[in-house]
């Protein structure tokens, strides 16, 4: 049996950071495994023009722990006012990785996101001009179509539209939760890749419903049935190289996912290696383990392999902290619900 697995250091491409209290808080908890990592720009107010995307990296890096080493890659945070000569700009600069798409209303701090697509088109035009991804939450937000459909919906009336409608776009369906999801990214080889998180590859919708409301289980998009979760659990140790991970690591105080209308996010920047571990594990793909965290993502958007490495290590149960404290309050660490074994040593 496999004790112990070195792998090139991993990157993290979909994570929320937050801001002021909450990043300090939670920054040192990403910095200490993974390398680089995708920041989302739903913050209040949004990181919409490159100067915000500028300054938003400047505060991460003062937040920076001693001796610790990463990199923030920025993200933009499109509306239908946002201006694709600024976003050329911000590109070129090397500073903005990807601009985000959020269908108004989808998910946290997203009231500032798209509702008429024609009114973006010219900077989806740009960026399939100058090879800048574009990250979109895959759902649509029409109060008619149920919330575990709304994926699948957005493959059909927003997705595929816009892709056909601006040739060379490159797209990634951020935090797939549906086998729809996976077919639709098998299904084109070009220009689309897509990002797991670690608890979509755990959970399903009966953990947070049966038994009671589990409320540090309830995300957006939503866990789905078990026969979605398989699917995921199938893309992502697959090796196929359209698939990477983007944990979505979303930190919300105890107090706001436990409110009568509590926040969506599973934080899970503390644990995701040993929780991959176990899941790779039991699929009898440790060996895959690596393309999925450290080489797919790299891939997709360009950029070298991490040439670093980290060391996991199978051995005694492992415990983590059930809670990161923060100046906000208690952030409470995503759990399993089951031993954790492996850990980066």
């Amino acid at each position: 049996m496999t004790q112990s697995l070195t792998i090139r250091r991993p990157d993290d491409w979909h994570l929320h950071l937050r801001d002021g209290a909450m990043l300090q808080a939670v920054l040192p908890e990403t910095a200490r495994h993974f390398a680089r990592a995708i920041i989302m720009p739903n913050l209040v107010p949004p990181v919409v023009k490159g100067a915000d995307a500028a300054a938003y990296r400047d505060r991460i890096l003062a937040a920076m722990p001693e001796g610790m080493t990463f990199e923030p890659l920025m993200t933009l945070y499109l509306t239908e006012d946002t201006d694709p000569e600024d976003v050329a700009a911000a590109h070129a600069s090397g500073l903005v990785k990807a601009v985000k798409l959020y269908p108004a209303g989808a998910t946290t701090n997203s009231s500032s996101g798209v509702k008429d697509f024609d009114k973006v088109r010219p900077v989806l035009e740009k960026m399939a001009e100058i090879g800048l991804p574009l990250c979109c939450h895959g759902e649509v937000t029409d109060h008619d179509i149920d919330i575990f459909d709304r994926e699948a919906v957005f493959i059909d009336r927003v997705l595929d539209p816009v892709r056909k409608s601006t040739p060379g776009l490159r797209v990634v369906m951020e935090h797939i939760t549906t086998a729809d999801g996976v077919d639709y990214v098998k299904a084109n080889e070009a220009d689309l890749g897509a990002t797991i998180t670690t608890h979509h590859l755990i959970i399903n919708r009966n953990h947070i419903l049966v038994g009671g409301i589990k409320p540090h289980y309830y995300c957006l998009p939503v866990a789905k049935r078990e026969e979605h979760r398989l699917a995921l659990v199938n893309a992502a140790t697959s090796g196929d190289a359209r698939f990477f991970l983007g944990t979505d690591s979303a930190p919300h105080t105890d107090a706001n996912k436990e409110m009568a209308c509590g926040c969506a996010g599973c934080f899970t920047a503390t644990n995701t290696m040993s929780l991959l571990a176990e899941v790779f594990e039991k699929a009898e793909a440790l060996d895959k383990l690596e393309a999925f965290t450290s080489r797919n993502g790299p891939g997709f958007y360009r950029l070298p392999v991490n040439e670093d490495t980290i060391t996991l290590t199978k051995g005694d149960v492992v415990t983590y902290p059930d809670k990161i404290e923060s100046g906000d309050g208690p952030v409470t660490v995503f759990d399993a619900g089951f031993p954790l074994h492996w850990h980066v040593s």
